[in-house]
Formats: structure tokens, C-alpha cells, sequence
């Protein structure tokens, strides 16, 4: 078989894969959003059977020879980029998953069904000790596949690469410690300021058919397409991508508490945004995804954030949310309002935080990550530790484990290695939107008229359409030039809570 018919056949069974995994998030999607409860157990062994037919198309003798036959220095001139990077992602997913036994794997996706479906009622009863065997099956089978991939030291590190590719923990040290310097400071002169902003406006009624309105006219303005997807309710608020033509977002409406669905609304659909703009030639294959978790999440701040929270935006949209609330509003000055979604105050719920405080819960959750997986921390020792951590850097303590270690999805979802990708995507943010200001110096007037467009194209031209065909630290040097670097995001939050308290330089 000549290297273009061996090309080819392996774009036509990876194909195969993808549309495997695309049928996995579609019924997962489905769980997530209404699927009746008593029909979890059947939907999670058809998940089980679609993963487990894609990990043996992923490590079969086929996708093996592919492997070898389009590594070989000696064909290389004769291969497209995007089929390099295919094949080599394709080489890393066969040697991760080569070493680990099939009825492992298996067993591992049919606990991340059922161990989601309990941390529900876990966390619905408050109740730590209901999820507590199925985080211990996770948290050995994690240890374990570690164990198989041949890594003794720096176990950690193995995890992390899975979200972030080329990410350390050495690097994340570095980049926490920055943050931890920066913003513990800036904390305290939040908190001793003279200037707090007013914000029991905030919670307001607005009954939930209205936010739904008003969450559909922003997800509209922001550049998210509803022929291409939709928005639904679930718990914990989410975003799937199936493919370009098909990216769901979800939310979770509090009556009392409008903005958080509002901004929730905005941060999934900055994650939806990147997936409908990745290039359709990558469609059908492994690149048609974001590039990491952190460079997803840094796209999703960026509009939660930068856009969301911007005083330019609300000075377009504002209007609108005034009318939604029946007067409710009208009282409200706009820079009140604008003041009031960036109050700055410690919270327990890492969804409901500022700006200013959120590294420090995900830094909560990266040491903790650490401890079970580099030290001696055990799974029966989480809520514990959990509120002593939340005491030393938040300064609070939970009352109960619905508001304390039961409040996140990922670590029943077997997800460890993902929580450090939120607070590094904010630092990516921040480097993009000081690239951007380069190239689009009117950034606020382009907020408060309809000139989002030329945003969103320039993270389009410079992030979206690359999909995976370009490693995430790739994609950061040359749109930024430089590598992981916490200043831009500490300068801005300096700049807007200095302002917005009224600090002294």
C-alpha cells in the first residue's frame, strides 16, 4: 500500500472514532439534561460500549501499523501538517491507553457514568459519604493507569499533560506563586476599602423564562450561532461540542440571583464559540477540538470577563436587562450595576466567584490534586482538608459538604488534572486580550457599539480555527509572543479593582 493509500485509510478509521465519540457526547449531553433518572444505568452501558469500541479501535494492531508506517522519517515530506498532528496525537491516546488493561478502561467509563449520577444526590443531601467509594475506585484506577504509563515520580505532571499538554507542575508553581503574591494583597485593600459598591439590586426576581429570553439575545450579540446549537437547563452548566455544526451550551436560572445566569450563559458560550469556529477541514478528526483545556477556558473567560464584564458592554446591552426586570432596574445607575458584578468578596461556591478572588479556589483544588496524587492524602480525607485549605486561602470555612468539596462535577466525572486549566486559562486570557489591544486599540468602543465582530475574528483568526492542529503553548507564542506569563492578568486586575474601590495608587 503506497503512504497516500495508507494516508487515507487511516483519515477513513479515525473518522470512524470520531463519530463513536460524538455519539458519546451526545448521549452524555442527554444525562446531563433531562434523561430520566431510571434510565441512567442503560445509558451509561451504551456509553460504556461506544467508549469501549473506540479504545479498541485506538489501540488495535490496525491503528499500530498506521502508527508506524506515518512515523517513519522516511515519508514525512510526503504528509500534510494536519496528518503529522493527527498521527501524533493518535501515537500519544495508543501509548496512554496500549498499557492499560480493556476491562479497566471499561470499568473506568462506567464509573464516571454512575459516579456522576451519585454526586447529584450527594450533594443534593449534602452527603460526602455517598460519593465517597465510587471517588475511591476513580482515584485508585487513576493511580493505577499512572502506574502503567511507567511513571514513578512527578505522578502528577502525567495528569496535568492530559488537559495541558507540555504543562509541569514546576510551571504552575511558578505561575500560582505569581498569582498568590499579586492578588492576596490587592484581596485585602478590596476588603478595607471605604468604596464598596452597592449590589443588593442583584437579587432581584426575575423569573426564569425571562433570563432564558434575555440569555438568548447575549448569546446572539456575542457571535454564537443557534444553527449550529442550542441552550438548555442542567445543574452544573456546561458546554458540549459534537462538532462544529452542533456546539450546546447550557445554564442553571436562580430567580433571586439573575447575574450568575447571565455570566454563566456568557462563559459557556465563549467555550461554544471557539468550537463552531474551528476550521470544517478538520471536521472528522482528533484536531477538531480545542487544543487543551486551558486555552478552551481561556476563551470562555475571555467573554465571561473581558466582554461580560466590561463597563462598554452593559453600556450596549443594559437597556435591554432593565425592561426584562419590570422596573425592578430603573433606579440603578449603570455605573452601579457595572460596580456590582465585579463586588469583589470572598465566596465558598468556586461558579459564584469574582474576578478577583477565583485562582485562589482553583489553587484550593490544585493542591489538594497534588497531595492525592504526589503525596500521602486520601480520598476519606477531602472534606477535611478541603475547608482547610478554603480557610487558608479564602478565609472561610463550609458548614457543610454541599458547599464545600461536593460542589464540582470533575472529580466524580475522574477528571483530576483539569482544575489548574481554569486559573491558566485566565492567565492566557489576559495575554490575549493584551496581544489583541495591539491590533484593536478600541477595544471598550468596540463593546458599546456592534463591533464584537472584529473580537471575535481576531481570536478566531489567532485560536479558533486551528482546533488542535497547534499545541497550546504553540498557539500562545505566536499570538503573543511569549510563554505563560501572570503580569497581564495581575496589571488588569490592579487596573479595574483599583478603580472600581477606589484605591490608592
Amino acid at each position: 500500500m503506497s503512504v497516500k493509500d495508507t494516508e487515507k485509510a487511516y483519515y477513513a478509521y479515525v473518522k470512524k472514532m470520531m463519530n463513536f465519540n460524538e455519539a458519546i457526547a451526545l448521549a452524555e449531553w442527554d444525562m446531563r439534561t433531562g434523561a430520566p433518572k431510571k434510565g441512567i444505568r442503560q445509558r451509561s452501558e451504551v456509553v460504556v460500549t461506544l467508549a469501549d469500541e473506540g479504545f479498541r479501535r485506538s489501540t488495535s494492531r490496525t491503528m499500530k501499523s498506521y502508527i508506524e508506517t506515518l512515523t517513519d522519517p522516511s515519508v514525512q515530506d510526503e504528509l500534510s501538517e494536519v496528518t503529522r498532528r493527527m498521527v501524533e496525537k493518535s501515537k500519544k491516546t495508543y501509548e496512554h491507553r496500549v498499557t492499560i488493561p480493556a476491562e479497566e478502561y471499561k470499568a473506568f467509563i462506567m464509573l464516571q457514568s454512575e459516579a456522576q449520577s451519585v454526586w447529584e444526590e450527594a450533594k443534593a443531601k449534602s452527603d460526602f459519604s455517598l460519593l465517597r467509594p465510587y471517588l475511591e475506585k476513580m482515584v485508585a484506577l487513576k493511580r493505577a493507569f499512572i502506574g502503567y504509563w511507567g511513571i514513578d515520580k512527578n505522578k502528577y505532571d502525567a495528569l496535568l499533560d492530559l488537559y495541558e499538554p507540555g504543562m509541569t507542575v514546576e510551571t504552575l508553581d511558578h505561575v500560582f506563586a505569581a498569582l498568590r503574591k499579586g492578588i492576596i494583597p490587592l484581596v485585602q485593600a478590596v476588603a478595607s476599602s471605604g468604596a464598596k459598591p452597592k449590589g443588593d439590586f442583584l437579587s432581584v426576581r426575575i423569573p426564569a423564562e425571562k433570563q432564558r429570553a434575555f440569555c438568548l439575545y447575549l448569546l446572539r450579540e456575542i457571535g454564537y450561532d443557534f444553527e449550529a446549537g442550542r441552550l438548555d437547563e442542567t445543574e452544573h452548566p456546561f458546554e458540549t461540542a459534537l462538532n462544529p455544526g452542533d456546539v450546546r451550551v447550557t445554564t442553571n436560572y436562580r430567580e433571586n440571583d439573575f447575574i450568575t445566569a447571565v455570566l454563566g450563559t456568557i462563559h459557556e458560550g465563549g467555550h461554544a464559540i471557539y468550537e463552531q469556529n474551528i476550521s470544517r477541514e478538520l471536521v472528522g478528526t482528533p484536531l477538531c477540538a480545542g487544543t487543551s483545556m486551558g486555552i478552551h477556558e481561556s476563551q470562555s473567560l475571555f467573554f465571561e470577563n473581558f466582554v461580560g464584564r466590561s463597563r462598554g458592554f452593559w453600556e450596549r446591552h443594559y437597556g435591554e436587562l432593565r425592561k426584562l426586570a419590570n422596573g425592578q432596574l430603573d433606579a440603578v445607575s449603570l455605573d452601579d450595576f457595572y460596580r456590582a458584578i465585579n463586588k469583589s468578596h470572598p465566596s465558598l461556591i468556586r461558579i459564584y466567584a469574582d474576578e478577583l478572588t477565583y485562582p485562589l479556589h482553583i489553587m484550593v483544588r490544585y493542591d489538594i490534586e497534588k497531595a492525592l496524587f504526589d503525596g500521602d492524602l486520601e480520598v476519606k480525607d477531602l472534606p477535611g482538608v478541603w475547608n482547610e485549605k478554603m480557610k487558608e486561602y479564602l478565609g472561610m470555612i463550609p458548614a457543610s459538604d454541599r458547599e464545600g468539596v461536593l460542589q464540582d462535577i470533575h472529580w466524580p466525572a475522574g477528571d483530576f488534572g483539569y482544575f489548574p486549566s481554569y486559573a491558566l486559562g485566565y492567565v492566557y486570557a489576559a495575554q490575549f486580550r493584551a496581544a489583541m489591544l495591539r491590533d484593536i486599540p478600541n477595544f471598550e468602543d468596540r463593546l458599546r457599539s456592534d463591533g464584537l465582530d472584529s473580537i471575535t475574528s481576531w481570536l478566531s483568526r489567532h485560536i479558533h480555527q486551528y482546533g488542535s492542529l497547534k499545541k497550546p503553548l504553540e498557539l500562545l507564542k505566536n499570538a503573543t509572543g511569549e510563554g505563560p506569563n501572570p503580569i497581564y492578568l495581575l496589571n488588569y486586575l490592579k487596573e479595574k479593582y483599583s478603580a472600581i474601590y477606589r484605591l490608592k495608587a
